[in-house]
């Protein structure tokens, strides 16, 4: 799967905040960092966790169509 930096993503899991699955990826490196959509709130994942829990990229940035 490719994502990249301001790409909202759909994970396996909901948030219980809103019951939102979206969010956007606002860090990365070897950690990334994700913000829900819902709420604001922010949760940062180790790479290869992040890859098994994401289900897929709803909306691409500018910059990565580009």
């Amino acid at each position: 799967m490719e994502y990249d930096l301001n790409d909202i993503v759909e994970m396996k899991k909901e948030h219980p905040c809103h019951k939102s699955k979206y969010w956007k990826i606002i860090r990365m490196g070897a950690d990334i960092r994700i913000k829900c959509q819902g709420c604001g709130a922010s949760v940062l994942f180790p790479r290869s966790e992040f890859e098994k829990k994401c289900k897929k990229v709803v909306q691409r940035s500018q910059s990565s169509l580009e």
